[in-house]
């Protein structure tokens, strides 16, 4: 490892590669601690913390942090992804956009064109409606988060929020551009591990304070260590179709006749279906937080962590969103298709509609694997925290809660700082990054790595 350090030191093209990723990244946490004007921040921090939990959270963890603090980054990179998730399902039911897909460069430099335009339209909305909601709102101590609402602020804000995301934007594309991996994955990744210190910090007070012992440490430790391995085995995860080309002659030359194979990804969707479900799954508890209702706390309280609805809606998404993104971006006719195309079958298999039956049977096969493996990760942390409430269940409910332990009901009581799908997210963009350095060293002809295994991406 440390022999690879130093090959990444002595190229000085990826030397100054890693050099520019790291100084981007570092402009962009300071200033995810920029605050944005008119706001007071001692009210705002008592106010965020009601949020906990829900949307507002988890967008919060997205931007490192940033929208519970309310600086010029508040909005992070989301609404970029919003506008890709956005384009994406578009290209699906638009025949304008799915033929742009299909021109290859110029295609995509439009669609990413557009996403742009689509980034600014959702962070101006966005950022008007953050201006809007929190003038109306006040801390629970009574104090006001705006000293001096009006159109002002809020227009101050617009500017502000939507000047913050398209920087953050840039500085991906730049970071993609001249710098070592994927930039908008390497922000999120910025901002989710921006968290570890304070994570560390907050265990060893636990322990020393007594409110946690050596055994749930250890516990949490091999649990962290145990789900990484676990992440790393099924990102890596694929299932290999084998492909034949028939030879054919040109003249004089003979093309073709090469064997290759077809990798279908155990988890093609990424993490976007745990995105979509989690967004899903906790707007009531936003709701709730936003109108001071009765009706809307009982409907928040039945879809708070713990919870059997929440657990099983949330599992259910998760599952649903699978199959749902893996068909938008995967099309198993076009795949057969461009096969038959270039003369190539897989043996056994009819060219044509019987390839496109058969991928399409296989992807949905490995596909149920993949989302129940997203499932487990997203929810088993969450089951540790907090147990599995079964009090709420009717008829067997206080019998559950009688029989079962109360580490199952209640919990283990360790604080996991990260949730699945920030381990999820971390562990991913680490292998993706991890892999475009190994290609570059290998392709200068310096060991990587890894000596005799090649790393494989998620993608």
């Amino acid at each position: 490892m440390f022999d690879s350090v130093r090959n990444i030191i002595a190229i000085p093209d990826l030397r100054k590669r890693v050099i520019f990723t790291l100084a981007l990244l570092a402009v962009y946490r300071v200033g995810a601690v920029i605050p944005t004007p008119g706001i007071d921040p001692t009210a705002l921090a008592e106010f965020f913390r009601q949020f906990e939990g829900t949307v507002v959270g988890f967008i919060n963890m997205f931007s490192g942090g940033a929208m519970g603090r309310m600086t010029i980054f508040a909005l992070g990179i989301m609404p970029y992804i919003s506008a890709s998730i956005i384009l994406q399902l578009l290209t699906v039911v638009w025949p304008y956009l799915e033929k742009l897909s299909k021109e290859g460069e110029l295609g995509k430099r439009k669609i990413t064109q557009y996403t742009r335009y689509g980034t600014m339209g959702i962070s101006i909305l966005q950022s008007f409606g953050i201006a809007i909601f929190i003038e109306r709102q006040t801390s629970p101590g009574g104090l006001p988060l705006i000293p001096e609402p009006g159109w002002g602020f809020r227009l101050l804000t617009m500017i502000t929020l939507t000047t913050g995301t398209a920087f953050i934007m840039w500085l991906g594309e730049q970071i993609s551009e001249r710098g070592i991996g994927n930039g908008i994955s390497l922000i999120i990744y910025a901002g989710i591990i921006v968290g570890i210190p304070g994570g560390i910090v907050a265990t060893f007070e636990d322990f020393r304070s007594g409110a946690t012992n050596i055994f749930k440490v250890a516990l949490l430790i091999v649990f962290m260590v145990a789900v990484v391995g676990f992440i790393v085995f099924m990102e890596r995860a694929q299932r290999r179709i084998p492909i034949q080309y028939a030879k054919r002659q040109v003249g004089r030359r003979v093309y073709g006749g090469a064997n290759t194979y077809l990798p279908l990804k155990l988890n093609t969707g990424g993490v976007i279906p745990i995105i979509f479900a989690a967004s899903v799954v906790q707007f009531p508890s936003t709701v709730a937080a936003m109108v001071k209702v009765p009706v809307m706390q009982t409907i928040a309280h039945q879809f708070s962590y713990g919870e059997p609805l929440y657990n099983l809606l949330y599992v259910g998404l998760i599952i649903f969103f699978c199959y749902f993104y893996t068909s938008i971006i995967f099309n198993p006719v076009d795949t057969a298709d461009n096969m038959r195309k270039y003369g190539g079958f897989i043996p056994g298999i009819r060219p044509g509609k019987a390839t496109a039956e058969f991928i399409d049977r296989t992807l949905s096969r490995i596909t149920f694997i993949g989302a129940f493996y997203l499932a487990a990760i997203a929810i088993l942390p969450e089951l540790m925290m907090t147990g599995f409430k079964v009090q709420s269940i009717p008829g067997v409910g206080p019998w559950l809660d009688e029989i079962l332990p109360q580490w199952v009901t209640e919990g283990m009581g360790i604080k996991f700082y990260f949730g699945g799908t920030s381990l999820l997210i971390v562990v991913g963009v680490a292998m993706d990054t991890l892999n475009q350095i190994e290609s570059q060293l290998i392709m200068r002809h310096y060991d990587g790595f890894l000596k005799r295994v090649r790393l494989r991406g998620r993608r």
